[in-house]
């Protein structure tokens, strides 16, 4: 029932109405009952005043003559009761019925009193009036009472009732017809919303206008464009990803399935023995190559939106990294090791990411450098942050291709390694993503290269320890 947002808006405007509307029906019946009390009131008091002018004083006898407009007055389709008492200053009947309770106080002369008893089994209301008798002021005030039964009364405060309740269920009609066709004119925006939505194309990922939007729908229209810009990122990468997975992986199985068909063909142990040792380097190149493409593709998909951070310590990732690849820095006879490490520092990425970042740089630095080479990381603390050093003393980078080695699969054109052209640009991708900065210099001998990486301080250590023992 309430699974549209203008059935959800009408019951939440109408509920409070209905819980007023609940409320005043009972302050309502109460004001008929008090309303209807007064009007029986005057008609007790209009009676008893009526009865205390027939009072006259004869022959020194108090004498009362009951007026039947006095009792025409009750006449109603209710049937209700009357009953009259006509009392002397001392008590003495002087007419109506004998076992009408009277006051519980005597009254002064010209005082009304109005009051509830019971007459025969019956709940009664009753005036008592004390009327002078003017030819004889010394004998004191007649007491005339007059009591009707409530059925008239009761039955005159529901009809007051049933009518204003009447009317306040008309008047609640009106209002949840005109909130039904305010609310089917308010949503109209969010209908045509609705409406654009459903006739753009498949695959259309350009943002929504939002002239001409309520200020109130301008956010959701804002977090749809959010969502598609950031979904036309994520299928731009995707694409990007499966154009150079499928560009840059043809080179190599090409090459393997051609080393195989080359295989089957020797019949010489050693002929073929070298060319399998071609086909696992050819395999092994294409495995590095696909988990580079996923790590370029992964920190690419960050930028802009990166993925849930947390504090992280560099210091124990790069020691991480450095015995991963110990083994290969030892099969290439490069010295990799570790110098002037914080014993502590934090940093805020995400942390598969980070570790990739230090693998690329320290994974770089031993193919690029020569048998015999020194390769060390270090992490320092600076004023402007936390700073990744990573240097080696091969042949470097020249100045003038500095910037272009972060391009995707830019490779040197002097052969000097095997790698595939991506290590730095994945280096550059989660820097962005981390919002770290990365710079490339020469070390002061002036042979080699240096990669610095920046991280934003989130906390600086408390203190530093040198670290150089070698980890191979």
């Amino acid at each position: 029932m309430l699974d549209s947002l203008r059935s959800q808006l009408l019951f939440w405007l109408l509920a409070p109405l209905a819980l007023v509307a609940a409320l005043d029906a009972g302050l309502t019946y109460r004001s008929a009952q008090s309303t209807a009390t007064i009007v029986q009131e005057r008609m007790l008091l209009g009676a008893a005043r009526m009865i205390g002018e027939q009072v006259h004083l004869e022959e020194g006898v108090v004498q009362v003559v009951i007026p039947p407009a006095a009792l025409e007055l009750f006449a109603s389709p209710s049937r209700d009761r009357v009953f009259y008492r006509i009392s002397a200053h001392d008590g003495q009947l002087l007419s109506g019925y004998f076992d009408l309770a009277m006051p519980t106080r005597p009254l002064a002369s010209e005082e009304v009193l109005f009051f509830e008893t019971v007459q025969r089994g019956k709940p009664l209301h009753t005036v008592a009036f004390a009327q002078p008798v003017f030819a004889a002021p010394d004998r004191g005030p007649v007491l005339i009472q007059v009591g009707q039964t409530l059925e008239g009364r009761n039955e005159l405060a529901r009809d007051i009732w049933a009518s204003t309740i009447r009317g306040h269920l008309a008047l609640l009609a009106l209002v949840a017809l005109l909130l039904w066709f305010g609310m089917r004119r308010g949503l109209r925006p969010l209908l045509d919303l609705r409406d654009r939505m459903a006739r753009r194309t498949p695959g259309a990922l350009d943002r929504m206008d939002a002239r001409g939007v309520p200020a109130e729908i301008q956010p959701l229209v804002s977090a749809l464009n959010d969502y598609v810009a950031r979904l036309d990122a994520h299928m731009s990468a995707h694409g990007r990803f499966i154009a150079d997975a499928s560009h840059q992986l043809r080179t190599p199985l090409t090459l393997l399935n051609t080393q195989v068909v080359y295989a089957l063909r020797q019949e010489d142990r050693p002929a073929r023995a070298e060319v399998l040792q071609a086909m696992q380097e050819s395999v092994q190149y294409s495995v590095r190559l696909t988990n580079q493409l996923l790590a370029f593709s992964r920190a690419q998909a960050g930028i802009g939106h990166p993925p849930a951070q947390e504090r992280v310590d560099l210091v124990d990732t790069v020691r991480r990294v450095l015995e991963t690849l110990a083994s290969s820095a030892q099969q290439r006879g490069i010295d990799l090791g570790a110098d002037t490490l914080c014993l502590h520092a934090v940093v805020k990425a995400e942390p598969t990411l980070l570790f990739e970042l230090v693998a690329n740089l320290v994974d770089n630095a031993i193919r690029y450098t020569q048998r015999g080479g020194i390769v060390t990381a270090s992490v320092t603390a600076a004023p402007e942050g936390v700073v990744l050093r990573v240097e080696d003393n091969g042949p470097g980078i020249p100045l003038s291709e500095r910037d272009r080695v972060f391009e995707r699969f830019y490779r040197l054109q002097d052969g000097r390694s095997d790698g595939c052209g991506l290590g730095l640009s994945i280096v550059r991708e989660i820097a962005v993503t981390s919002g770290a900065s990365i710079k490339l210099d020469a070390p002061g001998g002036g042979c080699g290269l240096v990669v610095c990486v920046t991280f934003p301080v989130v906390r600086l250590p408390p203190h530093f320890a040198a670290l150089t023992n070698s980890l191979v």
